[in-house]
């Protein structure tokens, strides 16, 4: 029997949406570059693909035209590999990585570039979304909740568990601070390909624009010098919602930060990896989704973790480490005390709070940081999870090598 491999991964630094380094940059550059250093990291003549499959959550304007196939194209690949654009909203780069494990498992396919990418510089804050009819009339009025901001669903899940604001802000620091720690001691490095690029610079007085060359080479959405005093006099952002009319919970500091990158990674079969002499990072092992009410759509792990567990004999203690995205603190902290998890088994170099969330990007970034992360600390099993917009969640099992 042959096991779904991932040989190599490769991302972007992530930059601040609309003032970061790559609030000028094309999703199709920031995809291709991804998937070009992953497939050298691999060793592997570019024509060696048969397919891209890349997840993002806006596949639109700067991010459309299907561009799984074209990034593929930007990353030197030959005409003859195709590509796919998937959207499952924020756990989109696991879903490529999901389905491409599938192809190599199922139907033979030798090496599949798969990854995942957001600008939201460019899309959402852009001005290039299609707005244009986007509820359908009937579905809207039994279930509004399937267009509610992300932002409103978060505090009406602290809201409705109890989620206190202390414990939100408390999480969101420990984010900061891990992350911090964790660039001072290189542990990012090994997975960021410098990107040179043009930064516009915008006046913040005049509006006046300038352009400058820059090479994006570090995360650079973490503060390092938050305090837990900082974030509690940080006002709560949300008002005028389809249930809350003035938040209470969700600030600035204790919500994930709008940003933009790609992240790639190669899979293939065992036995290719074997006749390749590669040494795999890891195996993927299952994948699991379960909706859940779309208005608390961030509680979404607590009912695919133990969908997933449960298919392959394992607990919640069997799983060494756990990349779960943190999308808003409310749901996170949420997730993580319901499933019981060890808070020292979780996001252990921060997560999107503190390194951004480029939606598109996440689950692969997570993928790849965790196959590196755990071969650091000698783990078997990881699991990498997110809730998902309109009410779902989804859960990846990985053995890491």
């Amino acid at each position: 029997m042959t096991d779904a491999v991932i040989v190599s991964t490769a991302r972007t630094a992530m930059s601040k949406s609309v003032r970061g380094l790559f609030n000028n940059t094309h999703g199709i550059t920031l995809a291709g570059h991804a998937l070009q250093h992953a497939i050298e990291r691999a060793g592997l003549d570019p024509a060696d693909v048969e397919d891209v499959i890349l997840g993002c959550a806006y596949p639109e304007g700067a991010t459309g035209f299907n561009i799984g196939r074209n990034a593929a194209m930007a990353a030197g690949c030959p005409s003859s590999t195709a590509g796919a654009t998937v959207n499952r909203y924020c756990s989109s780069g696991l879903q490529a990585i999901v389905m491409a494990a599938g192809r190599v498992l199922n139907e033979g396919v030798p090496v599949i570039a798969t990854g995942g990418v957001e600008s939201i510089s460019l899309v959402q804050f852009g001005g290039t979304t299609n707005q244009g009819n986007a509820t359908e009339k009937e579905l809207f009025k039994r279930m509004p909740a399937l267009w509610m901001t992300m932002i409103e669903t978060a505090e009406i899940v602290a809201d409705r568990y109890d989620v206190s604001r202390e414990s939100q802000d408390e999480f969101a620091l420990l984010s900061q601070q891990r992350t911090a720690a964790a660039q001072e001691a290189g542990r990012y490095d090994d997975e960021i390909v410098p990107l040179a690029t043009t930064w516009k610079k915008v006046d913040k007085e005049t509006k006046e624009e300038s352009f400058e060359s820059v090479v994006a080479e570090r995360d650079d959405c973490n503060r390092p010098d938050t305090t837990l005093e900082g974030l509690a006099s940080l006002q709560p952002v949300f008002k005028d919602g389809q249930q809350v009319r003035e938040g209470k919970y969700v600030t600035a500091g204790n919500a994930s930060q709008f940003s933009d990158g790609a992240s790639a990674c190669i899979v293939m079969s065992s036995k290719e990896a074997g006749r390749r002499g590669l040494e795999p990072l890891g195996a993927f092992r299952g994948f699991a989704v379960h909706g859940c009410d779309a208005d608390e759509m961030g509680i979404g792990p607590v009912f695919a973790v133990p969908r997933l567990l449960e298919r392959h004999g394992l607990t919640i203690d069997d799983i060494d480490l756990w990349e779960l995205n943190e999308a808003f603190a409310a749901q996170a902290v949420y997730c993580r005390d319901q499933l019981g998890i060890d808070p020292g088994k979780v996001n252990v170099n921060g997560g999107a709070i503190s390194i951004g969330h480029p939606y598109g990007m996440t689950g692969a970034r997570c993928t790849g940081h965790l196959l590196l992360e755990g071969k650091r600390r000698g783990a078997k099993y990881g699991v990498v999870t997110m809730c998902v917009g309109a009410g779902q969640g989804a859960a990846g099992l990985f053995e890491i090598f």
